[in-house]
């Protein structure tokens, strides 16, 4: 049995080097951008949930920046930020261009702090990634609290827990959050009231043949530099006591701009281009299997576990669905990662 093991890892091996071989040669050494790297990640037991929205959050570049930023800070005791920092700076230091990275420590972190992730089935892509941006945010300002309890800080700001004002937002609420306003009148005297909420991505209803821009329906206020869209493609059967795949056919551009923002909006004119696609490829939430489709520089790339390839920008059109539901086992666009020009 530890024969056949090794030699199984050993033909693995050779696999992911031929593999990141023939990346690199199709991209080609005058194409390939300076001082980026393309590696695909090792599957721990059905962690494609995590592989894919990593590589989608290491492609969206302002997340990147901020992650490796913190990594050089002084050293933090260990947690998921730091991990996570450690396996960018790991990506982004690599002396070969392409390749292959077991992100052991992430994962094992991931399933140390959360119960919901420390198995071996298949997770929600949507729910790691909603935990991971609140854990961060939540990771930043908890050493803020902690530096201004020490001193460490002398711009003589109050301390948020002394004047029970919110906390400060950090760089994930700056690059992901925006504001939406939800607007109710009142039979009685017409009067419209508005009341503001905060996310850090949007979910949306999804509807056969249509497009994410027919899908938004709610008015923004605030726009944020990452728009973060997910698809609620998983729709809850009572008859059946199970989840359903909606593998319902959304069109979603390589451009976008968004036309339902509210009156009073800060940046109603901005314009995003989309620069990562997390796939659902199977047919239920807790059953199939997760892929990346991110935007480098002037291509595409497909991330699939330990597998990258070079994809021609019409393939994208195969992530929109299904145009009949007679088959709920697709490949469809699951969480939209789209990122303004500004």
């Amino acid at each position: 049995m530890e024969i056949l093991m090794t030699v199984s890892k050993i033909a693995s091996i050779c696999t992911m080097g031929a593999n990141a071989s023939a990346l690199e040669k199709e991209i080609g050494p005058e194409q390939f951008p300076v001082n980026e790297h393309y590696f695909g990640l090792v599957n721990f037991g059905n962690t494609c949930y995590c592989n894919s929205v990593l590589q989608a959050l290491y492609f969206c570049r302002p997340f990147r920046e901020k992650v490796l930023a913190y990594k050089s800070q002084p050293r933090k005791k260990e947690s998921l930020l730091t991990c996570l920092a450690d396996l960018f700076h790991s990506i982004a230091t690599q002396k070969k261009k392409v390749g292959v990275i077991p992100p052991k420590k992430f994962i094992t972190r991931l399933r140390k702090e959360n119960e919901l992730f420390d198995n071996y089935m298949q997770q929600d892509a949507h729910e790691f990634l909603n935990y991971l941006l609140n854990t961060v945010a939540d990771i930043l300002q908890e050493e803020r609290k902690q530096e201004k309890q020490n001193g460490h800080l002398s711009n003589g700001s109050i301390d948020s827990e002394n004047n029970n004002s919110p906390p400060d937002p950090t760089w994930v609420h700056e690059i992901f959050q925006g504001t939406l306003t939800n607007e109710t009148r009142c039979l009685t005297c017409e009067t419209i009231s508005s009341k503001d909420e905060d996310f850090l991505d949007l979910s949306v209803d999804v509807e056969q043949n249509t497009s994410i821009t027919h899908c938004l329906r709610m008015k923004v206020k605030k726009l944020p530099m990452i728009l973060a869209l997910h698809l609620k493609r998983f729709k809850y059967m009572d008859q059946l006591h199970r989840y359903t795949k909606l593998s319902y056919r959304v069109v979603f551009p390589l451009e976008l701009r968004l036309f339902n923002t509210s009156g009073d909006a800060t940046n109603p004119d901005r314009m995003y281009d989309l620069v990562a696609v997390v796939v659902h490829c199977g047919s239920g939430p807790n059953r199939g299997h997760y892929i990346a489709i991110v935007k480098s520089h002037d291509f595409w790339l497909l991330f699939d576990d330990d597998i990258v390839e070079k994809i021609d920008a019409q393939a994208i059109e195969e992530f929109y669905g299904l145009t009949s539901d007679i088959s709920k086992n697709s490949e469809s666009g699951y969480i939209l990662f789209y990122q303004s020009r500004d």
